[in-house]
């Protein structure tokens, strides 16, 4: 099927949720013909007032466009739309910015090799206000798909990033930027539960937690270096000098009535890096302790 102009490629959008909403609207200000599909009609109504063109099936939707974008809750729901179609993807690139596990990205893969299309697995680390500006979104799968749509994808958001031939790498990262995300949110409400029981609001926490995570940001060259190297050279404080730290935070939310589950935890993994011979290592060390299976 042809592309047309290459900076406006004909692209069909499979799911208007607020993300999808987001994309859909994305491509339009940017001229590409957009064809557009949702279970509930109606959240098309406003991209249809702006150009976009409503499929009267899925099937209709992928058939429109040699780009198929699909933005649904996970792959069990793109499987679940797109597996009856077959042979329509056949020449198509299809783009799932879906979320899920590297598991399924690889199974999709596979699944989209057997009807004939190419497969892009992506990552959205964004809000949907962030997409068409700065909005992060990875993607992992052939390079000649990615390279072949890169300027409609490069639409959606400045921080378009490919991170190579295997389809899992946008699942596993997205995986990984949650648990950095989840851990550095309960740091600070941790913080916000301690501050709190002595009557300090959490907005006057705020700016100094702001200043902390800059310096911990600052860290992160290094530490990657020494977990890619896996040597751990204390150039701060050792894992023994940490673990100190962490029996006054247990003491101190105990003392407060706060929960101690978080540092307790925490102290918990310490303890086994200790164990094994690390007190005497730089912080680092304890991706060992996450490189163990549960």
């Amino acid at each position: 099927m042809s592309t047309n102009n290459a900076n406006h490629t004909p692209v069909t959008v499979i799911g208007l949720g607020l993300m999808g909403q987001a994309l859909a609207g994305s491509f339009l200000r940017e001229g590409h013909p957009t064809t557009v599909w949702n279970r509930t009609a109606a959240k098309a109504d406003q991209l249809v007032a702006q150009g976009a063109t409503l499929a009267g099936s899925v099937g209709e939707a992928v058939a429109a466009s040699p780009l198929v974008v699909v933005c649904v809750t996970d792959y069990d729901a793109v499987h679940g739309l797109l597996d009856p179609l077959g042979a329509v993807l056949d020449g198509r690139v299809l783009v799932n910015l879906g979320s899920g596990t590297s598991q399924g990205a690889r199974e999709t893969a596979e699944w989209a090799a057997r009807q004939g299309g190419a497969y892009l697995d992506g990552a959205i680390m964004a809000v949907p206000a962030e997409i068409g500006a700065d909005a992060v979104i990875t993607y992992s799968g052939p390079r000649s798909a990615f390279e072949l749509y890169e300027p409609a994808l490069r639409s959606l958001g400045s921080g378009t990033t490919y991170l190579g031939d295997d389809h899992t790498l946008s699942a596993l990262h997205e995986m990984a930027v949650l648990s950095l995300m989840w851990n550095v949110l309960n740091g600070f409400l941790q913080g916000a539960a301690l501050l709190g029981a002595a009557g300090v609001r959490a907005g006057a926490f705020a700016p100094l937690a702001g200043k902390g995570i800059e310096i911990v940001n600052g860290w992160l060259a290094d530490y990657a270096e020494q977990v890619d190297n896996g040597a751990y050279p204390a150039l701060d404080s050792t894992i023994d000098t940490h673990l100190a730290a962490m029996d006054h935070l247990i003491h101190e939310s105990e003392s407060l009535g706060v929960s101690a589950e978080l540092p307790r935890f925490i102290k918990a993994l310490t303890d086994r890096a200790v164990a094994d011979g690390r007190g005497g290592d730089g912080y680092a060390a304890m991706v060992e302790q996450f490189r163990k299976p549960s």
